[in-house]
């Protein structure tokens, strides 16, 4: 554990201005923003505004590159959050993040230049980030409200693209660039330091997220590496459905306003885009709509709740298991049924539950529209 006065100093940063964490952005830039006020701050007024960039970027690659700087923000986030020891909880991050590190390395190597340090928070809410350094964290509300690590894939997913995208990094520059102005005004004013300037600007955006070509850059890149892994692709949907099923489009409740701002895509059109991304999947074969499966353009099979998920989340479950199949070439061979399971080749589609029909009917209604 970090020790002494610059620890403290970084964990009186975190702790000086509330911050929300978004479930899908790069929202720690408020928290680097808390380290530059004070390190700016101790500078003073008579730092020009070309040399507190320069000392912010400075402090800012610091953070992001270098393992001490990691190590010291990874520490000050497990003080500021606390430390989830829940062994369960614990051992699905694990496996989360091995499996997705394997996946992300398929097609982007640079993430072994620069390991994930992650830790479960104590965060009751639905939510993850990924901060400078590809320092993350998961909250255990995240874990407990969505059993289904699939689904969990995805977000971390997204928040890892955030990372190997140094979108965090790229978003605290980018408020330095536009607090030179304001540096400036009250640099000639005489109203405060440049440094306090900086710190109170980043520090009052709690609600940073980002931008919308970044979160759908990250949403891309997350289906992207859930496509590179033994997770289903059709959860990159259905995380989306449940969020539409219990918070409705956009809620402002329990996931807040960070999770679906107002200037970026509602739950509904990340769905959607989803929706398209796994259609171009299935190479054109398969879609979901309305809580069915649809191959060539005719129905297969109407999904049921069940497992805590409404008929329709379940659908892009189905949805997801065929465009692999499609996606793999499994479709070649007739669908069978092995242990109440339909399979499309080595691939499983279905496991029936009340109201769907036998596996052995649906095999059939498959094989007549494959």
């Amino acid at each position: 554990m970090l020790s002494g006065k610059k620890f403290k100093k970084i964990a009186a940063a975190l702790t000086a201005g509330a911050f929300s964490l978004s479930v899908l952005a790069a929202s720690p830039a408020v928290a680097e923003a808390g380290i530059l006020g004070n390190i700016i701050g101790a500078a003073g007024a008579a730092v020009s505004g070309t040399a507190m960039k320069k000392q912010a970027k400075q402090q800012i690659e610091y953070y992001n590159t270098t393992e001490e700087g990691r190590q010291e923000l990874f520490a000050a986030f497990k003080e500021k959050y606390g430390v989830n020891e829940n062994v369960y909880l614990n051992n699905r991050v694990n496996v989360l993040m091995k499996n997705l590190t394997k996946a992300v390395g398929t097609v982007d190597s640079t993430i072994y230049d620069k390991p994930y340090l992650y830790f479960v928070n104590n965060q009751e809410t639905i939510n993850a980030f990924c901060a400078n350094g590809h320092v993350m964290s998961i909250n255990a509300g995240l874990l407990n409200q969505f059993p289904n690590d699939d689904e969990v894939a995805v977000v971390v997913g997204h928040e890892m693209g955030h990372g190997q995208k140094d979108h965090p990094a790229k978003g605290v520059i980018e408020q330095i660039d536009k607090a030179m102005w304001t540096q400036i005004a009250v640099s000639a004013s005489g109203a405060g330091t440049a440094g306090s300037v900086v710190g109170n600007l980043l520090l009052k955006q709690s609600n940073a997220h980002g931008t919308k070509k970044e979160e759908k850059e990250a949403d891309n890149l997350a289906f992207l590496y859930v496509t590179h892994s033994n997770y289903n692709p059709g959860a990159c949907a259905a995380v989306w459905q449940r969020f539409l099923d219990t918070q409705g489009d956009n809620s402002q409740n329990a996931i807040g306003s960070i999770f679906a701002p107002s200037d970026h895509p509602n739950n509904a059109a990340r769905r959607d885009t989803y929706v398209k991304l796994l259609e171009e999947y299935s190479k054109g074969k398969v879609t979901a709509k309305d809580g069915a499966v649809f191959v060539n353009g005719k129905e297969l099979v109407r999904t049921a709740a069940s497992d805590g998920m409404s008929g329709a989340e379940r659908s892009y479950f189905i949805f997801g298991n065929l465009a692999a199949a499609y996606h793999n070439n499994h479709n070649t061979g007739k669908a069978t049924v092995q242990n109440n399971t339909v399979m499309l080749g080595a691939q499983p589609i279905i496991k029936p539950v009340n109201g769907e029909g036998t596996a052995a009917e649906i095999a059939a209604r498959l094989n007549e529209i494959k």
